[in-house]
């Protein structure tokens, strides 16, 4: 059975996953998998609409972490605040280095996707698939956010946007 002192996260706790952004941990169970008995964090991601089953040994491991502290919040909206930084590369390249960022878990690198692919009025038109990763990221910072903040995600796109919009 699952012992409590092994555990680093608890039912309806919010967490990330690096892969899928936020999630609510809904179980903590036991399973037979191939004759192997593991103990499992069911953790359920309603924007994707999935469920996925984490190992409890293998959680941190993966990079599954609790919601962002308030002091790297505040990070993620200085980065939002800051200039963008857009190499001189080839696109598949940064493309690449985009979607590692958003798949790191790290709300600051989100924040730089974010930042670094938001076009305001008077700026040029993004490509599909500039624009494909920019809302990508924008809406997984807008979960965690969402989640942080405990208010609704579409309030919290409409607060990134704000913050986006005053840099």
């Amino acid at each position: 059975m699952v012992r409590e002192k092994e555990l680093s996260f608890t039912i309806d706790e919010h967490i990330v996953y690096p892969k899928h952004g936020v999630g609510v941990i809904t179980e903590i169970c036991e399973q037979e998998i191939s004759g192997m008995k593991l103990d499992l964090y069911v953790i359920r991601f309603e924007s994707e609409k999935m469920t996925l089953r984490v190992p409890i040994n293998k959680a941190i491991a993966s990079g599954m972490r609790s919601l962002s502290s308030p002091i790297i919040m505040d990070k993620a909206y200085s980065t939002l605040k800051g200039r963008a930084r857009v190499k001189r590369t080839m696109w598949s390249r940064r493309a690449q280095e985009y979607e590692a960022k958003i798949n790191s878990g790290n709300l600051v690198h989100l924040a730089e996707v974010v930042r670094d692919l938001h076009r305001g009025g008077d700026q040029t038109e993004q490509s599909y698939s500039e624009r494909q990763i920019y809302e990508s990221a924008i809406s997984r910072l807008a979960r965690e956010v969402a989640a942080i903040e405990e208010i609704a995600e579409k309030d919290a796109m409409l607060k990134l946007a704000d913050v986006l919009t005053a840099a």
